[in-house]
């Protein structure tokens, strides 16, 4: 019987389970996506190409991710459902065979400063039950390791039951140990303040005294610090007893009453410590940034000396390293000594922290360290630690999502990135990857391109098929996939040097470079050679140096190009001087705003556990704005027809003519130089692609003073295409006088600099040197490093001599 079942199943006819081989999407609508349909094939690697917001992350984020990510929630029952994000279900007529998928996108790994990459990625989870085990002195559970665990000690009255329904009362005092630092609880650093930064002494409360972004004289704060009765308001602050300031500035929170409300008053110092200190300091917004940076002093704690643990978790050690010595080592030498235990108790714990540091190595991130806080790595570094876990999974036949997987990548490390995307591929599942470098759409086992252009000029399926075909497609991609750069025939002379002596930052060894000004220079270099510890540690805090991180912009549905540019500023008052009335009333998160909708311009209507309804508003028609201030016009057009208009045409309309706003137009230029001509001005920030926002970015921030700009890789999430554009973009910046300096990876920027720096050779305690200064042609001719192998592979050079160790 078994064995006439065993011949059953060896059959030649395909099961009918075999059948279902594709992704089939039908009439996707999604953000500019015009009712496309593409059928991908599973269990192979499909990458997604087109310039950047032609509609890309919308087909595979917005539409197949969203709605996997959507039913998979709808599995749980509605009391589970009413604790998660309720997602609506994405515009798309049909959506067959999706798989579960899990996403791995360029998303910051939050900026909690407590968080590390050992927290993140479960390795310091599992150092701390290796030290319980083996650690001597033995000092107790994990917890006694975790820096994010204090120390608490209780006393107090229990009862006891004696049996028979007799009770004892017994004292009773309990402990229980953690690892974290009293002095600086945990956080490595202590702070200390500048107390004229907080307040102008010489004023009193009521004069408005508090100096502090937010504790205006008749903000909630303010009203609080004048109402709460423990010292005199209308007093000068330098004129307090010792008490009154210990009062204002370190008082315990306190029960009051101010103004009939009962609350919790609390010193200047503890609140701003729990409303501004307890989040990243990058992450905060620019006013109360810059606040902090001016308020507060950061420097390591003396107690723990940076390590964030209390002397009873330094004390306990293996093989004469406690817990906080072998999270600051490089992960690559962590590796090597966790194979060098040999603990036959503990074996399993050592097998799978080993497995979980090579594959840091493998990814290309052995040159981090466990105690690297998480908000300091990149997006492409980030993105790379969220794949750690993916890589050694047993899970088959499921859909990976990645979002330009190559970001920040070196040229040697893409083709150990593809590598990964393979054997991924290899064990079953489907691999979506959204992509620009042609390195990585090499691979591909299907391309779906799509175009032809961005925004409304996007959104169609351009080509499906094999690389080769997409070759001779004709289309932008195509067209673009061969391009080559070459090296510029002749380079601008610096106008002066920028000295960097001694620089130690991180990994950088004691290095001392000229950076040529007046020119474009590109600092280059393997991933975790020290580029960016260079540029931090030595040059962003400069006078007169405007740095453009990769930092995400953050914004709403209410947030636009127009509000984030603050264009629509002088727009606003363009419209209320034309009509003689108030600004406010051409704002739509303002007296504007459509009362209906409250200017968002559409409805939400929440279904409980379903997913909330999003319905265009019916009064306003998704206009967002009242029908009366739609009567008021500036040059024939109406505020909601100037936000509904691409930059390219604002730009012209604001340049001349009876619509001339100056001020508006250099903003609209500056969109315009940076490839974003075709946005509209009032398209939702949440909408807009990765590239676009970091664009968007780039031409807010050059409109600030400086001579030297550092841009920190700015062809992230560019298409081959708009790479030229961004060129000419530098090429005017230092034609106009400016220095400018590029961390970047892509060739063609390299070839196009009057100057490289690489750093080198290697990432981590291997790199931090500078290993070639001078012009790309000298680059490509010695092809003395890394890169100068690749960028000479890049212009199609003859080889020349072979590069030297």
């Amino acid at each position: 019987m078994s064995m006439a079942t065993r011949t059953d199943t060896r059959s030649s006819a395909p099961h009918i389970a075999d059948s279902h081989d594709l992704i089939r999407v039908h009439g996707a609508r999604v953000n500019n996506l015009k009712d496309i349909s593409v059928e991908i094939p599973k269990r192979r690697l499909t990458v997604f190409t087109g310039v950047s917001g032609s509609g890309k992350s919308s087909l595979v984020f917005g539409t197949i991710a969203a709605e996997s990510q959507r039913m998979i929630n709808e599995t749980y029952s509605a009391f589970v459902q009413g604790f998660m994000p309720t997602l609506a279900r994405p515009e798309v007529d049909v959506l067959e065979g999706l798989t579960t998928a899990i996403i791995v996108d360029q998303e910051r790994m939050g900026s909690n400063p407590r968080s590390t990459v050992g927290t993140a990625t479960d390795a310091n989870a599992m150092l701390r039950i290796l030290f319980s085990r083996l650690g001597q002195p033995h000092i107790g559970s994990p917890n006694a390791y975790s820096f994010n665990v204090p120390s608490v000690k209780a006393s107090g009255a229990i009862t006891v039951e004696r049996g028979a329904g007799k009770t004892k009362t017994e004292r009773a005092t309990f402990t229980r140990l953690g690892g974290m630092c009293p002095r600086c609880e945990g956080m490595g650093a202590v702070t200390d303040f500048d107390l004229s930064a907080l307040y102008d002494d010489g004023l009193s409360l009521n004069e408005g005294a508090l100096t502090i972004p937010g504790y205006s004289t008749d903000g909630w704060y303010g009203r609080i610090y004048r109402g709460c009765g423990f010292f005199d308001p209308d007093k000068p602050i330098r004129k307090y007893t010792r008490k009154e300031l210990h009062d204002l500035l370190y008082k315990e929170p306190t029960k009051i009453k101010v103004e009939g409300i009962n609350l919790t008053y609390e010193g200047l110092i503890p609140k701003i410590q729990k409303s501004m200190l307890s989040k990243d300091v990058d992450a905060l917004q620019p006013h109360i940034r810059a606040f902090v940076e001016r308020a507060v002093t950061f420097s390591t704690c003396p107690e723990c000396d940076g390590t964030r643990l209390d002397k009873e978790a330094r004390s306990s050690k293996i093989k004469g390293k406690n817990i906080a010595d072998v999270c600051s080592m490089q992960i690559s030498d962590l590796a090597v000594w966790v194979r060098s235990l040999d603990e036959p108790s503990v074996a399993p714990l050592l097998t799978g922290l080993q497995h979980l540091l090579d594959s840091f190595a493998e990814i290309g991130l052995g040159y981090l360290s466990l105690d690297r806080p998480a908000g300091t790595l990149s997006g492409g570094e980030a993105q790379r630690t969220k794949m750690i876990r993916h890589l050694g999974s047993s899970l088959t036949d499921v859909t990976y999502v990645f979002d330009e997987p190559t970001i920040g990548l070196h040229p040697h490390d893409i083709a150990r990135m593809n590598d990964l995307l393979l054997q991924l591929r290899d064990k079953g599942n489907t691999v979506l990857v959204v992509e620009h470098k042609p390195e990585a759409i090499a691979i591909a086992d299907h391309v779906v391109d799509l175009g032809p252009r961005a925004g409304t000029e996007g959104g169609e399926v351009v080509f499906e098929g094999t690389v080769e075909g997409l070759r001779a497609s004709g289309t932008l991609t195509g067209r673009h996939l061969d391009d080559r750069a070459s090296v510029k025939p002749s380079v601008r002379t610096p106008s002066g040097v920028l000295e960097v002596r001694g620089a130690g930052t991180h990994n950088l060894q004691d290095v001392d470079v000229d950076i040529p000004l007046g020119v474009l220079v590109v600092l280059t270099g393997v991933a975790g050679s020290g580029k960016s510890s260079l540029i931090d540690g030595s040059v962003s805090g400069r006078d007169g140096v405007v740095s453009v991180d990769q930092g995400a912009i953050k914004g709403s549905r209410r947030s636009n190009p127009a509000t984030y540019t603050g264009l629509l500023d002088p727009i606003r008052k363009a419209f209320a001087k034309n009509n003689g009335v108030k600004p406010a009333l051409f704002s739509a998160n303002s007296e504007g705003a459509c009362p209906a909708c409250n200017g968002a311009g559409v409805i939400y209507t929440d279904l409980g556990v379903m997913a909330t309804v999003e319905s265009t508003c019916e009064d306003c028609e998704g206009r967002r704005f009242q029908a009366e201030v739609l009567e008021y016009t500036f040059g024939g057009r109406s505020i909601a027809d100037v936000l509904a208009m691409p930059v390219a045409e604002a730009e012209e309309f604001f340049g001349a003519g009876e619509a001339r706003i100056p001020a508006a137009h250099k903003i609209l230029q500056r969109l315009a130089d940076v490839g974003l001509g075709y946005v509209t001005l009032g398209q939702p920030l949440t909408t807009l692609s990765g590239g676009e926002r970091q664009r968007l970015k780039l031409a807010t921030r050059m409109a600030e003073k400086g001579g030297v700009y550092v841009l920190d890789e700015p062809t992230t999430g560019l298409h081959l295409a708009d790479v030229e554009q961004l060129l000419g973009l530098l090429d005017r910046l230092v034609d106009s006088g400016k220095s400018v300096i590029v961390i970047e990876h892509h060739q063609a920027v390299m070839a196009h600099a009057d100057w490289i720096i690489d750093l080198g050779p290697g990432a981590g305690h291997d790199g931090g040197r500078i290993v070639f200064e001078g012009t790309p042609a000298d680059l490509v001719t010695t092809r003395s490093t890394l890169t100068g192998e690749h960028l000479a592979a890049y212009v199609g050079a003859r080889p020349g001599p072979s590069r030297t160790p």
